[in-house]
């Protein structure tokens, strides 16, 4: 395999010294760029998806606007329920809608098995064609949803604010919540594995939904098929990111599931998750993403603060090997970039980590 030119991402993911801090952006591709824009003026998101050409195209925007040190692929976690056969359509002002939600067994059992390579051959197409624009710049990052946001979206039919059908699932039919989990998890195991060969350098699991269950409910119905997932994926020393919004009490456990590195919404302070969970992972994160609307000033300041509370964090860990501060940090907002946010102060708060970063990694190698 070729060198990558920046491999500042892979290095902190697998906690080796750097000499800054990489900084990529959840949903870096997307609605706050005009070129974004542009480009779905003519195709519909769907469209965009399954056009690996395009879909290459639209990765790739943020690396060479923004400056960040990692492409994620462009796609949606969703494609994996429509490859098993629930009717998918993007609605303005809804978002994603599955016309016919699954609430019993008869539903689950109309979901077919799915084969990446064929079901989901565009998300590979669209990989390959991305490493090649690429030419080896910046690393590319894989992903999917986890089972369990999967299973709330397959099972709510859309976004919700109670989430009442799939919480009615697992307790008036956890047999069946715990079938159609599984059956997931495979999938998942397979599309990311997939995803490996064809190309990326890394994959991210997406738990967004992770925070709406209790801590006991979390192991249970999301957790414990993260595991499964890593312990099942065919890789070689990719790193696997886990991203699980709002699970403040489950660090720990995150933290043994097998991930490389653990994402931190913007809720928690990272380096109070790093004293807690020490050195064996590495950690990504985690400033608000509406700090993105305020002045470049304040923007810089907060950059500042994250990346200070990590290297004092980091410090207190060291351990006799001298492992610390001079890495296991990908910086990165606590949650997707905003569609409204001004391109400008995205790509001055890429350059703030930037600068910041190098300014604290010489300090600490004096």
């Amino acid at each position: 395999m070729n060198k990558i030119e920046n491999d500042l991402f892979l290095r902190a993911c697998k906690r080796l010294p750097v000499d800054r801090t990489p900084v990529w952006i959840m949903r870096q591709a997307g609605r706050y760029l005009p070129e974004y824009r542009a480009i779905r003026q003519k195709y519909d998101f769907l469209t965009l998806c399954k056009t690996p050409d395009l879909a290459a195209e639209v990765t790739i925007q943020p690396v060479d606007i923004i400056g960040v040190d990692a492409a994620i692929i462009f796609s949606d976690i969703l494609v994996i329920p429509e490859a098993m056969g629930m009717a998918l359509s993007i609605e303005d002002g809804t978002g994603p809608v599955f016309a016919k939600p699954i609430r019993d067994e008869s539903d689950a059992a109309s979901l077919k098995d799915i084969d990446p390579g064929t079901d989901l051959k565009f998300v590979m197409d669209a990989l390959s064609v991305t490493k090649k624009e690429l030419n080896n710049r910046v690393p590319v990052i894989g992903f999917s949803g986890s089972p369990w946001t999967l299973l709330t979206y397959m099972v709510e039919g859309r976004g919700s604010k109670n989430f009442s059908q799939v919480k009615s699932l697992i307790f008036r039919n956890p047999k069946l919540a715990h079938k159609l989990l599984e059956k997931l998890a495979k999938a998942v195991a397979g599309y990311l594995s997939a995803q490996l060969e064809s190309g990326a350098n890394a994959v991210q699991i997406f738990d967004t939904w992770g925070g709406i269950l209790s801590p006991e409910d979390y192991r249970e119905f999301s957790l414990e098929y993260i595991k499964m997932i890593i312990a099942s994926m065919k890789k070689n020393d990719e790193p696997v990111i886990v991203f699980s919004k709002g699970v403040h009490q489950s660090f720990s456990e995150l933290a043994s599931s097998g991930a490389d590195v653990i994402g931190l919404d913007w809720t928690v302070d990272i380096g109070t998750v790093k004293r807690q969970i020490g050195n064996d992972v590495a950690l990504q994160g985690n400033m608000d993403p509406t700090v993105l609307y305020a002045d470049k000033a304040k923007i810089k300041k907060e950059v500042k603060r994250i990346l200070q509370s990590y290297a004092n964090a980091a410090n207190d860990n060291r351990d006799s090997a001298g492992s610390g501060n001079s890495g296991g940090h990908i910086f990165n907002l606590g949650h997707g970039i905003l569609p409204d946010i001004e391109p400008e102060n995205a790509r001055a708060f890429v350059e703030f980590v930037k600068e910041e970063s190098i300014k604290q990694h010489s300090a600490i190698a004096v």
